[in-house]
């Protein structure tokens, strides 16, 4: 009697188990993504394509915009920004640049991916042009400079003063599909 008793409860906590397994990898990484999307967290967005408008910017506030630059696990690069922060008027087109350098002896290709600080101010900074938006190849040896061009948006809340923007550089080379690597 207690070995079907026993039976029963690894039978249920089994079922258990498994049930969390398929929520946390059915459900949750779809709410995540979603919900990642919707509040502009770790760099994701809605996807609609910002069109620049011709509009005076506005002289009256600046926002300090600082840049960081993260190597992901097992990533060897040298990657930083060029230039730490910079002082920008909403409305204001604005460029800076990255600096990357693969110091090993293999070609490889990268990804980065953006994150915000506050995050809410994801949805207010437009890029325009951006090292992020493709992978990036760089032969063995080889250095380049990534470029950004953005856009603090008009709109950007009047208590968000400061917004940090985080790169994250990946090692994609295994997942680039063998496509030659070009020299910088």
């Amino acid at each position: 009697m207690a070995d079907n008793s026993i039976a029963r409860t690894v039978t249920k906590l089994s079922v258990v188990v498994v049930g969390m397994f398929a929520f946390v990898f059915v459900v949750m990484v779809p709410l995540y993504n979603t919900f990642c999307e919707v509040f502009g967290l770790n760099g994701k967005y809605s996807g609609e394509k910002y069109e620049v408008v011709d509009a005076k910017p506005d002289e009256s506030r600046r926002i300090k915009v600082v840049f960081v630059a993260n190597r992901a696990e097992g990533m060897p690069w040298d990657f930083k920004p060029k230039t730490v922060e910079v002082f920008v008027h909403p409305g204001a087109v604005a460029n800076i640049a990255y600096y990357a350098k693969n110091v090993t002896g293999n070609d490889m290709v990268a990804q980065a991916v953006p994150s915000f600080v506050p995050a809410r101010a994801a949805q207010y900074f437009h890029k325009t042009e951006c090292f992020c938006f493709n992978r990036q190849p760089l032969a063995a040896g080889h250095e380049t400079d990534l470029g950004l061009q953005f856009i603090v948006d008009q709109e950007l809340p009047a208590d968000i003063s400061e917004i940090t923007l985080s790169y994250t550089i990946f090692d994609i080379t295994d997942r680039d599909g063998g496509k030659p690597v070009a020299t910088r």
